[in-house]
């Protein structure tokens, strides 16, 4: 289970329900989970899918199974992309979604991550419920016996994330892209959605392998050296890398620079707001880079902000009836289609841009402000040294302003801040920080970075 489990007897941390597999995520924990999720859901089909790890298979079949038992219909999708499963969550009309996947956590983990009946990860108060019910083992009793069929549906998804864009500028373009799958279940749908779309595709990294042997299931800055180099040298107009359940892409310019999701996401909300959806509310967590707010009032709109994870942000987009938002991580949801983070509608969305543009995607990103931004973590189980480290920083120095939607959000000036929080899927603190001035933010990360290691060396 997540970290949160550990600490807060909490089964559910920032995205769904995780842990290493055969222990955390122990055969007796799912079945429980899922007699609770059945419960929860009452009557209805359900959609069950899952990614390309290794113990996924046999998830599946203790899933199907239980809720088969529970007298619930399932449809197995098979091997899919989360946001797939999620869409024909929604499409189909299924009384919910069950997608079994640990996302960007190491090949050990596994986990299930449930959707409600609008194809939206279900929310934090859904998931107390279902928490309830895990608890008291107040499972739902049936004499009916639910039956499991089979059906290929990616073919419907792509239809449908074509009738989005412009195919036909985007054809006359024959953009080429690589596109780094990273071992990932987008390795099904990406390339055929590129290809329909008249591009050009090189693929590395393409066999969907759940040990994630090419450069692990997250795709960062610091691991896509290959992308950036092979964008280059073949002369492609873009790269675009995908975690390992299909929801989240990392993009690389034609220049060979690979940039984090809320730069992207800042282009495609300009490029949103400016052609599509005028003065469209953008939701995206707290830690997200503060150049989209600047852009996104110069274009007379407003920024949403939530806690981090995209539970949070999908929740308050539905809430809002808001249809674009995104995260840092590569996360963006463009509820037109669903209020889901989709690597491969992005990906669409992205060479719509383009087509549109009359510029490289290099000088697309030109157009932004200038800010420096930092990422890093740091290991720490021990929750009590959590708090401490967060307080410690609270505290600390003559910051103009702190913020505590979600951790800490440490404010040095006006344009530069930085951020300390656990995160909700591995025992981990994580910091970001960002600056329009190098030196500055670069002096504040090792200053905060030794006050954090000080705590952490007591454990």
């Amino acid at each position: 289970m997540s970290q949160s489990t550990v600490n807060h007897s909490r089964l559910f941390g920032t995205n769904g329900v995780r842990g290493i597999f055969d222990d955390q995520l122990s055969f007796e924990v799912v079945i429980d989970l899922v007699h609770s999720l059945g419960s929860y859901y009452s009557d209805g089909d359900i959609i069950v899918g899952c990614d390309g790890r290794k113990s996924s298979p046999i998830l599946t079949r203790i899933v199907q199974a239980t809720l088969n038992s529970d007298g619930h219909d399932v449809l197995d999708a098979g091997i899919i992309p989360t946001p797939c499963l999620q869409y024909f969550t929604k499409k189909g009309a299924f009384t919910g979604g069950i997608m079994i996947t640990a996302s960007h956590n190491p090949p050990e983990y596994n986990g299930i991550k449930p959707s409600a009946d609008d194809g939206v990860e279900i929310s934090r108060n859904d998931e107390l419920e279902i928490e309830r019910i895990y608890r008291e083992k107040k499972f739902a009793k049936t004499l009916d016996y639910g039956v499991t069929r089979q059906q290929d549906l990616l073919k419907f998804y792509i239809s449908d994330v074509l009738n989005l864009v412009d195919v036909e500028k985007i054809r006359k373009h024959q953009f080429k892209i690589l596109m780094d799958f990273g071992n990932g279940v987008q390795a099904l749908v990406a390339p055929i959605l590129a290809k329909k779309l008249g591009c050009q595709v090189v693929a590395i990294n393409g066999q969907i392998d759940g040990d994630f042997l090419a450069r692990g299931s997250e795709p960062t800055p610091e691991n896509l050296h290959d992308l950036s180099f092979l964008v280059k040298e073949l002369g492609a107009n873009l790269g675009v890398a995908y975690d390992g359940d299909g929801d989240r892409s990392i993009f690389c310019d034609n220049e060979g620079v690979v940039h984090w999701g809320d730069r992207t996401g800042t282009l495609l909300v300009k490029h949103l707001l400016s052609l599509r959806h005028r003065k469209a509310q953008v939701v995206c967590p707290i830690n997200t880079t503060s150049v989209l707010a600047k852009i996104v009032g110069e274009l007379g709109s407003d920024v949403i902000y939530t806690k981090v994870g995209s539970v949070e942000v999908s929740r308050e987009m539905v809430k809002r009836k808001a249809i674009i938002g995104l995260e840092e991580n590569g996360g963006f949801m463009y509820g037109v289609l669903n209020e889901v983070r989709d690597g491969a509608l992005t990906t669409a969305l992205i060479l719509d841009m383009l087509a549109s543009e009359d510029n490289s995607l290099s000088g697309m990103f030109s157009t932004l402000p200038v800010v420096h931004q930092h990422k890093t973590k740091f290991r720490c189980s021990n929750q009590q040294l959590v708090e401490e480290v967060i307080q410690c920083c609270m505290h600390h120095g003559n910051p103009v302003r702190v913020e505590t939607l979600d951790g800490i959000k440490i404010w040095i000036d006006d344009e530069t801040w930085i951020m300390i929080r656990p995160s909700g899927t591995e025992p981990l603190l994580r910091m970001y920080a960002e600056s329009t001035d190098r030196d500055l933010i670069d002096s504040k990360v090792k200053e905060y970075t030794r006050l954090i290691n000080e705590i952490l060396e007591k454990s």
